[in-house]
Order: C-alpha cells, then structure tokens, then sequence
C-alpha cells in the first residue's frame, strides 16, 4: 500500500518538484517499503528519532530536518542531514552556523517565514528575514537555500492559496534582491492535503507524510 500511495503521489508531482516523505513517528519498515519504491528523499521532525533511524536506513537516504530544532540538540541532526528546512529564529540560525563552521562544514538550511494568521507557529517575519539575508556574510556555516512554510490550517481553499501566495511572491522578491545568493532557489511550502495548490503557486519541494504512509498510529 505505501509504494501504491507513493507512485500515485509521485505521478502528481510537476516537474523539478523535490518530493521529501515525511517519516515522523512511521517505522523503519514502513520507510523501507517506500525506499524499495523508488522513494530517497525522507523528513523527520524530532532529533532523537531521526538518529536512531540513519543508521538503520541505507546509506544513499537524502535526509532533511523539517521539525523545531533546539541548539542542544544538534549534534543529533546536524551530522546527519542534507538539508535543515525549519530554521526559525535568528538564535539557531547562528547555533547553526557556528556549529558548522566549527567542524568545517556548510549546511543547507531554509528560512521559515511565519505567518501572522498562525500565532502558535514559529519563525521569522518577513523584514527578519531580509535582514538576515542583507548580511548572509555573517554565517559562513550555511548555505542559504530559500523559504520554507506552512499555510494556515483551515479547510478553505482559498485561504491556503493565499497564504502560499504571499510567501511565494516573498521568495521571489528575495531571490531577485540578492542574486549573489545563487543557491537561494528553494521553496518548501505543501504537505498532503495542499501539496497540489502548493505547486501551483510555486513550490519546489513538498513534504508528504499521510498520503503516502497513511495516518500515524
């Protein structure tokens, strides 16, 4: 059932789209299930269970950090990860990089912007994250890849597509004011139930869990 639901979500995806499985709180042998489909793209959310799985899974996995990410917990998910998606506040921004930059390494990261509908959220506003990116020299640990999101949770189609809107506008002004940033080309906004609306305004990589591996136990 989960390679079916996989290659169905596949079939779905637009060109260049980068699909990341959300594995959070599924097993090894349901992640196996969707790597023996083809699947190598998986995103957790909490760092203990994201380093117990590494070395259970095999070695090609392409792992991002999708979840809050505390500064004592790095060593947990750093090593490991190809991408953190959830960076969301300027204090692990700079834990981030200075970690990094310690051990001679520059991480991919995503800013998350923070939508004003959606108080219980973190993340940066808007003119935060300008800010950060006017003086992307400071952090020499990470590699400022673009936005990452979430619209706000409500059943009314509209209001998602809004809400996709603006931070799509917002990562393309950021994109076209910093083209020095030439890897700033990621958009990580969508997940199961608005994935699709997600890449018609723009994104580049959606986060999928229940359509795929069905609804967590």
């Amino acid at each position: 059932m989960i390679a079916e639901n996989l290659h169905k979500v596949i079939s779905t995806l637009r060109e260049g789209v980068t699909l990341v499985a959300v594995s959070k709180f599924h097993s090894v042998g349901e992640m196996m299930e969707a790597y023996r489909a083809g699947q190598r793209v998986f995103g957790e959310n909490r760092p203990q269970e994201l380093s117990a799985k590494v070395p259970q899974m095999p070695s090609d996995v392409v792992w991002h950090f999708i979840g809050h990410l505390q500064t004592n917990k790095l060593g947990k998910v750093l090593p490991y990860v190809a991408m953190v998606e959830s960076v969301d506040s300027l204090h692990l921004l700079e834990a981030v990089s200075a970690w990094c930059e310690g051990r001679g390494k520059v991480m991919d990261i995503l800013l998350e912007l923070h939508l004003g509908a959606e108080e219980t959220k973190g993340g940066f506003s808007a003119e935060e994250i300008r800010e950060v990116l006017g003086r992307s020299a400071r952090y020499p640990g990470v590699r400022f890849c673009g936005l990452m999101g979430m619209a706000t949770n409500t059943p009314d189609e509209a209001v998602v597509r809004a809400d996709f809107r603006r931070i799509a506008e917002l990562f393309t002004a950021l994109r076209d004011a910093h083209p020095a940033l030439d890897s700033f080309r990621e958009l990580s906004i969508g997940m199961s139930g608005d994935y699709r609306i997600a890449m018609e305004e723009g994104s580049t990589i959606v986060r999928v869990g229940t359509a795929i591996f069905g609804e967590r136990l």
